[in-house]
Formats: C-alpha cells, structure tokens, sequence
C-alpha cells in the first residue's frame, strides 16, 4: 500500500499513485495519458490544459478536497491575462499533486483526438418537418391606418399563405423593421410549428428572396459520447456529422456514478448540466464550421438520450432514478425553446424537441431505436441491441414489443481496461489471433493494414501503437477462447499449459501479451484478468438484459439479431457471439444497424408525423425493469461463462470450435489463472 495521492484521469480511466508535489503532466506522461504539450512544461503553448474536478466520487472511492492541487501559479496568471483559460482549467505543467484529485483531460488538450464512431444512416427521410420558409410581401406603413409591422406581417401571411396564430420572440422582433425595409416589403419568413403547437413561431424574418439552407441538429446525447448529425431541413439529407466525448465523464464514467455524485456533491446536478450544455454549444459551431455556414441557420435540435442525461440537460436533479421506483420529472416528449437550455450557439429563436422516454431507466435513446427500426412492424421476431456505457434492448415482432435498460458499464469503451483506450488513432480496433501458433496480428485506427502486413511501420509512424479500444478488447478476447489461450470461465492460462510465451505471469494471474513496444519506448499492451473480468462483468449485464425479455416473450431463440450504435457498427457477429453478448442466431441473420438512436432523431427532426407515431408508440412497449426482476442475477451468473454456463449455441457451434480446455487445475506450475496451494 502506498500513502501516496491517488490521480484518476478521464476520459482514459487510467489512474496511479504520486508523490505530493508531482505536476499533474508528469504524472500523465508516466501512466500513458494523452495530454498534450510541446513547450517542456514552461506553460507557455497551453496545450496541457486540464480540468480538475472536485467533490466525493464514490466510484472512485476518493474524496477529492477543494486543495487536492497545487495553488494558481504566477505562470498560470500570466497565460491568463495574455491569452485566457476557461473557467475551472488548469496548466496540467503547474498544477501539482497535492492529494487525491480527478483530472479531465478536455479533447482539444489530446494529442490524438476521440473518434465518435457514430456514422450516419444514409437512409432518404420522409420530409414534414416543423419548420416551413415562405416568402410574404407585407403592405407599407399608412398614417391613415397605424398598425405596427409585426401586424402587417402577420395579416400577410394570413392573405398570402393561410398561415395564421403566430408567436413573435423578442429575439426575432428585433430584427424585424430592418429586414422589412432592406428588403423593400418583401421578406423570407421562417416558421416553426409544432405537432401539437396550436400556433406558429416565427423564427426568422430575412430581407427579400433568401434561399439560404434550413438545418437542424439530430443529437444523440450519450453517457460516453455526443453525436450530432446537421441535418438539411428541405430534403434530410446530413450535410455534416461530429462527436465530442460527454464531459460529464469526469463525474462518473456510468449513469449511477453520476447519480451519486449529484447524492453526494450539493449543486453537483448544476454542474453537470453546465458541462454538457458547453459541450452542446462547442460542438454546434464546430459542426457549423465543417460546411462554412453561421450556427445562426440551426433553426431547430432533436434530442434522444437516456433518462439520467435527459434529466440533466434539462436542469432537472436525477436523485430520482437513483431508487427504486426510478420515476422519471417526465416521460413525455418536450416541445421548449433552445435558449431555455442555454444553448446559444443557435439561432436565437431555436426550438428543441427531445423525445418521450418509456420507462424509469428506457429513455427516448431507446423511443429512439424503435422509431428507427420498427420492431413492431417485424414479421419475425427481432432483438435490437444498443450498447454504450448504457445497453437498451428491444426485442419484438407484430404482436408485441418488450424493452429494457442493462447497465453494462464502459468496458465496452475501452474504459476500466489495463491497456484501453477511447477509439482515436494508434488504438487496436480489430485482433487475429492463430489458433496454432498463438501469433496476434491487429489493426489499428487511422490504417487498414494489419500488423503482419507489408507497409504497417509506416502506415502508424504517426499515430503510433498506443492501447486498445472497445471493439479492440472485445475481438481479443473472443480471438483468446477460440485460440484456447482462454477458459470457459475466463482464466487465461499459463505459458506451459497454452503453448506460448505471450502468456505471462502477472501476481497469482497470467496476462497475454498482444504487443510489445517497450524496446522502441512504446507501452506493453496485454490482456490481463482484470481485463477478462471487466469483459464478463459487461456481457454478462448485456445478455441478462436479453434473456429476460426473452423468458418474458416466452422464447428461448430469436430469429434476428439487429446490432445498434457504435458497437453495432464495428464488432463482427462472430466475435460478439463467441463471447456470449448476445444470443445465439444465425450469423447471417446478425445485422449492424449503426446509429440507430441518431437515425431515430433524424427522423423526428425531418417529421412531425414520426414525433406523433413515436409519442404513441412508447405507450405500446412493455417495459421490463432489469433492477428488480428476480431472474437478472441468475441470468448474470450464468452468462459469466464465455459464452454462457447453461445456455447452448448451435448456431455458433457449427462455425466455430471453442476448445474445451481447463486452467483451474487447482495447483502446481498449473494451466490456470489462479495457483492455489493445496493445504494438507
């Protein structure tokens, strides 16, 4: 045991021990954070900024006090008054340890950027959004008839275009006289309205004939990750897509952590919900900037998300869904005004629309995924799979549609792995293992050259070799069980009883050895026990989720298997059923679906009919609470083995052989992850 601060870094999850009065980028470069810094550490380049934060973190198990680092700095004042800091950042080559302290590592602070592997549903949308342009030739002000312009406005577009109970915002009020007399009477009004408005909001008001673009932001507001897709609001078409990590991770890597923090921290819920609305409002104009228009033409967003972050968005504290019986502020739909959120980077008159939840911990992330694919319009029944820190699950047909909400936690992320990573370039993303010679072979991200191919040096020389990310992990692991390197309970065997010196001992465990960089200064990256555990804890929360709406359905198999959101798009079918995520079906009928939440609010954004089927629609599924239904933990249990203790896989068998091999030998220079001492 060491007495020495404990420094957890997010969004890597890696943390370590430190001397008091090491700087917080020391302490970084030596656990293989990315933190960027060219200057050497004299606070002159800023790239090193971080954001402490402070409070008890229960899954943390610190406690992190107002004084956990070093006190501002002459250095640290002087970049403030030449160039400035954020409100609540730091110099990570000032600030030092002075005890236990969380630090967020901001992405614009990285050297290799988070990849938000949430690509978009290139699928034509049926076109009846809310917002409407009509051009309107308003009459000239009369002495003899004194009436202002908004009433000429609005008196124009009631002869003109029928269009009549509109509501001015200040905002757009402004501007009106300006725009009336540039353009000579002749305006392009801007219209919002509702499906269940019973008026018209006027948005904007611009001189003349403008044929400048509508858009709207459809954002799927994740746990780990916020993906936006700019939407064309004339033909829905995405004119540009981009993610951020959510800062909120800082606070807790899952939904119940930040829970807890708001429990344990007073204002905690307030400073989370300022944290993600910066966020929102950064990624807007950065999205805004990729096609060189003004953010001012965002005329409308659409939300989807889980209920933790739906209630934080909004302000609303999230205690409630801490316990039992998980009652959501609302589960139906919001129709409010994006400055109510603090979002400012739209247009000033921006409206927002966030779908209905259905249930205490199934939020409008999972109303989401059902209007993307319909689960009640299958013929054959259908499991939908959504997994991020949060899993959502559908599973229905025709007859009915079941859904429920797993917390698997983010190992699937890369997080809570020794060697993981978010997805950026240099992270492993897809594993070969032979099952004969027991030789890895990987690709990484940024190159579709694998390591044993001609060109892979120079394909990485920039981005490097630097850990393993989510789909990573997820493929090794499963590459480990089909090369025997790895039992069905999940011990990794040793080197003598697996044939290969790559699996080495680590304390009372064995570790595989995927690469080894160490000889060039590179990090040593393995699969260790931890990391097998960490897998089987979030597979096995996953595939409990599914059987349970199975045993509800009365059903043991389904016919198909659809695979939503990033982990959807880049894990093979293979793999995720070698580990037992999911349950068996033919691999033929296992699907990627990509970002069916973000699909979803396209949808939405692009339909005020889609908004209204929705609304209905959540009402029709049957929830399923995973939190208090007896037969989870079974489920837990038994789905621990890879791929599970009970249940048998067919489909998968006539495929793939898993060896049936045993390292839980119980003793002596044994085949198994744990040596045990035989007492006499």
């Amino acid at each position: 045991m060491t007495n020495d601060p404990l420094v957890i870094f997010t969004p890597s999850g890696k943390r370590g021990n430190f001397p008091i009065g090491t700087p917080i980028l020391t302490a970084a470069r030596q656990l293989g954070v990315d933190l960027d810094s060219v200057c050497g550490g004299r606070g002159i380049c800023s790239k090193c900024q971080i954001t402490p934060s402070y409070g008890e973190f229960a899954k943390h198990g610190v406690t992190v006090q107002p004084d956990a680092l070093s006190d501002w700095n002459a250095v640290e004042q002087r970049y403030q008054d030449k160039r400035g800091l954020l409100d609540g950042r730091r110099l990570g080559c000032q600030a030092a340890v002075q005890g236990d302290v969380v630090i967020d590592v901001p992405p614009e602070s990285q050297v290799h950027r988070q990849v938000v592997r949430k690509a978009v549903d290139a699928r034509p949308m049926a076109m009846d959004p809310a917002i409407r342009q009509v051009v309107v030739d308003v009459a000239e002000p009369d002495m003899h008839e004194p009436t202002g312009d908004l009433e000429r406005l609005i008196a124009a577009l009631a002869d003109q275009w029928q269009i009549t109970d509109i509501h001015a915002p200040i905002s757009v009020l402004r501007g009106l006289q300006p725009a009336l007399r540039k353009g000579k009477w002749q305006v392009t009004v801007t219209l919002h309205k509702g499906h269940n408005a019973t008026h018209h909001t006027l948005i904007n008001v611009a001189p003349g004939y403008d044929d400048s673009t509508p858009y709207g932001l459809a954002i799927d507001l994740g746990s780990t990750t916020i993906a936006a897709h700019l939407t064309d609001l004339r033909d829905g078409s995405v004119a540009a897509s981009s993610g951020i990590m959510n800062p909120q991770i800082r606070f807790g890597e899952d939904l119940m952590s930040r829970v807890s923090y708001a429990m344990m921290n007073p204002g905690g819920d307030q400073e989370m919900t300022k944290s993600v609305r910066a966020a929102l409002n950064t990624l807007s104009i950065e999205i805004a900037e990729q096609i060189d228009i003004s953010p001012d033409q965002i005329l409308e967003a659409v939300f989807v998300c889980n209920p933790v972050m739906h209630h934080l968005l909004m302000g609303i504290d999230p205690v409630e869904l801490g316990q039992a019986p998980f009652a959501l502020a609302t589960s139906n739909s919001l129709s409010i005004e994006a400055r109510d959120l603090d979002l400012t980077a739209l247009n000033p008159a921006a409206q927002v629309y966030i779908l209905p939840c259905i249930a205490g911990h199934v939020g409008a992330d999972a109303a989401a995924v059902a209007l993307s694919e319909q689960p009640g319009q299958s013929d054959d029944l259908v499991l939908i799979v959504d997994v991020g820190t949060n899993a959502e699950i559908l599973l229905g047909d025709k007859t009915r549609v079941l859904a429920c909400s797993s917390p698997t936690g983010p190992a699937f992320e890369g997080a809570q792995i020794s060697s993981g990573q978010r997805a950026a370039p240099g992270a492993i993303e897809r594993v070969e293992i032979d099952p004969v010679t027991k030789e890895p072979r990987f690709r990484v991200i940024g190159s579709d050259i694998w390591s044993d191919e001609p060109g892979f040096d120079a394909a990485i020389a920039v981005s490097g070799i630097t850990g393993i990310c989510g789909s990573g992990i997820i493929e090794a692991v499963a590459e480990m069980r089909i090369a025997g390197l790895l039992d069905p309970s999940g011990l990794i065997g040793s080197a003598e009883a697996t044939g290969t010196p790559r699996n080495i001992p680590e304390g009372r465990t064995y570790s595989y050895v995927l690469h080894d960089g160490t000889a060039d200064g590179g990090p040593l990256i393995t699969v260790t026990q931890g990391d097998i555990r960490a897998i089987q804890l979030a597979k096995s929360a996953l595939y409990a989720g599914a059987r349970l709406l199975m045993d509800e359905m009365g059903v043991d198999k389904v016919d198909r298997v659809v695979l939503a959101g990033a982990f959807g798009a880049h894990i093979s079918p293979k793999h995720a059923m070698v580990l037992g995520m999911i349950p068996d079906a033919p691999l033929n009928q296992v699907f990627s679906a990509g970002n069916a939440a973000g699909t979803g609010a396209r949808i939405a954004l692009c339909s005020v009919a889609a908004r209204a089927q929705i609304e209905t629609m959540v009402h029709e599924i049957t929830k399923v609470e995973t939190a208090i239904e007896p037969k989870f933990q079974e489920h837990f249990v038994n789905a621990n083995a890879i791929p599970h203790a009970t249940d048998t896989f067919p489909e998968l068998s006539a495929i793939v052989t898993l060896p049936q091999v045993n390292f839980n030998t119980g003793g002596g220079d044994n085949a198994g992850g744990r040596r045990r001492r035989r007492r006499g």
